[in-house]
């Protein structure tokens, strides 16, 4: 079974946005943790590695498809934030992004009737919507405690507690 060209370059270009994912939630996490945001730095360490695992699931998939991967240079991330509710949104709108990707890619496997990546990106699809739900339930926090210094303490500690749950790893 082999895959198009025009589905190997999609496949390939996801692999540069969940690496640039990966960088982006690292630089997160290092911003989190200087700014003494433990819980939302412990957070982003662990969504860092969730997008390096999703990149690496893409490359396996291309290579035993014959495919060949292209392993990315990828932009420097953002490395500061105003504030830990400005970087929810921006990991938020970075999800939103890769959910349109990974939709289109999705569209191309209709079309060019590609079952067997169609089938591996349904994984994909179900993930996005987790993602997208994590990042909006961590916003709407925001809007229930406040944006005071307690609130977002409160908001790091909840952050803390997805980080060392085993879903948040999955």
């Amino acid at each position: 079974m082999k895959i198009s060209p025009k589905m190997k370059k999609a496949l390939n270009d996801q692999v540069t946005l969940e690496a640039s994912a990966s960088n982006s939630y690292l630089a997160m996490a290092s911003w989190c943790e200087v700014i003494g945001y433990q819980g939302a730095a412990d957070y982003f360490y662990v969504q860092s590695d969730e997008e390096r695992t999703h990149m690496l699931k893409i490359v396996h998939y291309l290579n035993d498809m014959g495919a060949t991967a292209s392993i990315p240079a990828t932009k420097a991330p953002l490395s500061s934030y105003k504030s830990l509710e400005g970087l929810i949104k921006t990991a938020l709108k970075n999800e939103q992004t890769v959910t349109k990707a990974i939709h289109k890619m999705v569209e191309i496997t209709q079309k060019e009737k590609d079952h067997s990546t169609y089938a591996f990106l349904e994984w994909f699809v179900n993930e996005q919507v987790q993602e997208e739900t994590k990042f909006e339930t961590i916003l709407q926090k925001f809007d229930l405690l406040g944006r005071d210094k307690l609130a977002i303490h409160e908001i790091d500690k909840i952050l803390a507690t997805d980080a060392a749950s085993p879903e948040t790893a999955a």
